[in-house]
């Protein structure tokens, strides 16, 4: 085969990869604004689907509910994510480490249906203890917490491997605090990790629809949910609008988390390329 023949035929493979995995996208979207009732049947150009979901109460009521416990689980999952990396990879080796990050990185490997199953249980028996919440979105936001920590973990955790000690050893021996070389020198490196961990906790809350079913209460049904019922007795074009909006939604954090990374990276080679020129 002719490394022309070869060329050609990769570059075919790969368009036919990302059309197998967006062209669904955008006929998704593209049916988003036809004026049929009926979802897949093009009738012309109209936007009442998007005027049908904001008229649909339930429906924006779910979204937001989503949108609510995302960021929330999001923040949080950030935060512990860092706590359990920092521990992973600044921590001497102590009695238990291998075993703390099987524990932190288990639910990669969990089947969902198993750690929905399992917090539904736990959070059932500790209904029991007085003053803890009942079923809705505090433990939503719980068990969306319990499984997209681990992917903080690991985002973190591979970007505080790569970082130069160094840097935070000549810090300290300039008598800085820890708590010092952390806000200074280690958030700033780590803060891109820090973006693609938050972001990436967001998107998996609210994409969850297995774990959220078996501790929600249907008082607490979250979009996924609402969605997946919907779509059960027949896609309405109100589906497709809603994820035109949550595509749309995502792409732009997405850009936006790729645009303070790029930013980020660059700040910090332009300063190591300076810290060098220094030195030298």
């Amino acid at each position: 085969m002719s490394p022309r023949i070869a060329k050609g035929l990769g570059l075919g493979v790969l368009l036919l990869g990302f059309a197998f995995l967006y062209l669904p996208i955008l006929l998704l979207m593209f049916y988003s604004f036809n004026s049929s009732r009926l979802a897949m049947v093009w009738a012309g150009f109209s936007t009442r689907a998007y005027s049908d979901l904001f008229a649909d109460r339930a429906l924006m009521d779910a979204m937001w509910t989503s949108l609510v416990v995302a960021f929330w689980t999001a923040c949080t999952a950030t935060v512990l994510g860092t706590l359990a990396a920092m521990v992973m990879t600044r921590f001497k080796r102590f009695r238990g480490k291998p075993l703390f990050g099987a524990l932190v990185t288990a639910p990669l490997v969990m089947p969902d249906v198993i750690l929905g199953f399992s917090l539904m249980a736990l959070l059932a028996s500790m209904g029991a203890i007085p003053g803890f919440p009942a079923r809705g979105l505090t433990t939503i936001w719980i068990a969306h917490v319990t499984f997209t920590l681990c992917f903080v973990t690991v985002v973190v955790s591979s970007r505080l491997q790569e970082m130069d000690l160094s840097l935070e050893e000549a810090a300290m021996d300039l008598g800085a605090s820890r708590l010092t070389v952390f806000g200074r020198i280690t958030l700033p490196i780590i803060a891109p990790a820090l973006v693609a961990g938050w972001l990436l906790a967001f998107t998996l809350s609210l994409d969850d629809v297995v774990v959220a079913s078996f501790v929600a209460t249907p008082g607490s049904t979250t979009l996924p949910m609402k969605v997946f019922a919907s779509v059960r007795m027949g896609i309405s074009p109100k589906i497709n609008a809603l994820a035109t909006l949550l595509v749309s939604a995502v792409s732009i954090a997405a850009v936006i988390g790729w645009y303070i990374n790029a930013r980020a990276e660059k700040r910090r080679q332009r300063d190591l390329q300076l810290a060098r020129q220094d030195n030298g």
